[in-house]
């Protein structure tokens, strides 16, 4: 077999030299690119953007219901009406902030709160309860006797529950300080009254500065 021309044979090895770096190159792009993922604890307090998360959400409703269910108006009640708890109904609670919260998650966490107190009883919200209506609705017309739930048994709520979030932002380059305040209200479904006014202040110092190398 005839030698390749003078000069070929070194450029060929050099291409496939460099055909080898390139794929070897792309290999390790593509194993630092790959998706990694940890389970961690729900408990676990993990902030990564500095905004609002999971974990605001629930210490604050924790923290809010702690102490509206510590405060008088709840003692007054139960004497003048023989003992019985409180029926609690949570509305709505306005995001006022730059950010984008689920404040349905915030809610749900405040329900959870009232109902294992133990010291209130919660009823359905509005939107819960058109859809337990239409079933009610449907029951009436297709259940069994006995096993109907007819309508205007419902338990009505004695005060409601509501709130807003608001946020301020103070902003220089990279670094940003965000404030929360959260406000909670009670009001007597009676006569209007605000029986409790509840406030917490998270304050956050957030650094976005680029990583050096």
């Amino acid at each position: 077999m005839a030698n390749p021309p003078a000069g070929q044979r070194p450029q060929a090895i050099n291409r496939g030299a460099l055909k080898t770096l390139w794929v070897l190159l792309l290999a390790v792009a593509l194993s630092a690119c790959a998706t990694k993922v940890e389970r961690i604890d729900t408990e676990e307090v993990r902030d990564l953007s500095g905004s609002w998360n999971d974990t605001d959400s629930r210490l604050v409703s924790e923290e809010m219901i702690r102490d509206v269910l510590s405060r008088p108006w709840i003692n007054r009640y139960t004497r003048s009406h023989g003992g019985k708890p409180p029926v609690v109904i949570v509305g709505e609670v306005r995001n006022l902030s730059h950010e984008h919260i689920n404040v349905n998650t915030f809610v749900a966490d405040m329900e959870r709160a009232l109902i294992n107190s133990g010291n209130v009883e919660v009823v359905a919200s509005s939107t819960e309860r058109g859809e337990v209506r239409g079933e009610r609705k449907d029951q009436d017309l297709h259940a069994r006797e006995g096993t109907r739930n007819v309508m205007g048994e419902e338990v009505g709520a004695d005060f409601m529950l509501k709130g807003t979030i608001n946020t301020i932002i103070d902003a220089e380059g990279k670094k940003q300080v965000k404030f929360y305040q959260v406000d909670l209200t009670l009001i007597s479904m009676a006569d209007n009254r605000k029986v409790w006014v509840g406030q917490k202040k998270i304050k956050k110092f957030v650094d976005k500065r680029s990583l050096r190398f």
